[in-house]
């Protein structure tokens, strides 16, 4: 049964408020496929980053902050497995051992961070589960893709369809690391699939997450590889 890694940015799940028909339509979208399996790594989004903002302020510590980001990860995992229901695990795993043994029993196995590292993010925490299990990973974002620079505020950034994993790691290397930090896929996950040669997709639609998931290769979206 082929499996995947999907990385869900928070922002996604809740922009301003619920996206209930997002999640319906994510929803319908992994129920369409039976015959597939799915890991989905939750990320904070805007709510997480708002609380870290606050803290930052305050002058806490960058290990309070990252905990606060992944306890807010969690509470997005927990939202979408209840919405999914008898396809999805009912207990949100705290490492990857566990996400393993749910994906044995359910179709979808939601998580958020996993536990507190140095440096780690949800996009990281996707890769590295996407290596344990062998499988693509796949980056659902609120952009096309990987464009030069940002495309919300540049307008000349071009759109990227193809990167190797060498080159992708080079750009994310430049940004500095920070928590609660957005960018299309973080640092640490590009280290972990540069070195593990893991596929990785980078899509802001999830009518192009189905054709990756058909096997098409018309979709709107960033390959990295190679």
């Amino acid at each position: 049964m082929k499996k995947w890694v999907m990385s869900l940015g928070g922002s996604q799940i809740v922009p301003d408020k619920v996206d209930y028909k997002f999640l319906k339509r994510f929803r319908d979208l992994i129920e369409s496929h039976p015959s597939q399996k799915f890991v989905v790594v939750t990320g904070g989004g805007s709510i997480a980053r708002k609380y870290i903002t606050a803290l930052r302020k305050l002058g806490s510590s960058n290990k309070k902050q990252a905990l606060t980001g992944i306890a807010i990860t969690r509470l997005n995992a927990g939202l979408l497995a209840k919405f999914f229901g008898v396809k999805a695990n009912e207990i949100i795993p705290k490492n990857m051992t566990k996400v393993k043994n749910l994906l044995n029993k359910n179709q979808v196995v939601f998580c958020g961070g996993l536990r507190y590292k140095k440096k780690s993010t949800s996009d990281g925490t996707a890769a590295k589960l996407a290596v344990k299990l062998k499988t693509p990973f796949i980056n659902i974002t609120n952009v096309k893709g990987l464009y030069t620079s940002n495309p919300k505020t540049n307008k000349n950034a071009k759109f990227i369809k193809k990167i190797s994993w060498k080159k992708f790691d080079e750009i994310a290397s430049k940004i500095k690391f920070k928590a609660g930090q957005h960018f299309v896929l973080d640092q640490k996950a590009a280290k972990i699939i540069l070195k593990n040669k893991v596929p990785t997709y980078i899509v802001g639609s999830l009518d192009d997450v189905d054709k990756i998931l058909q096997g098409k290769k018309n979709f709107q979206g960033t390959i990295i590889s190679g």
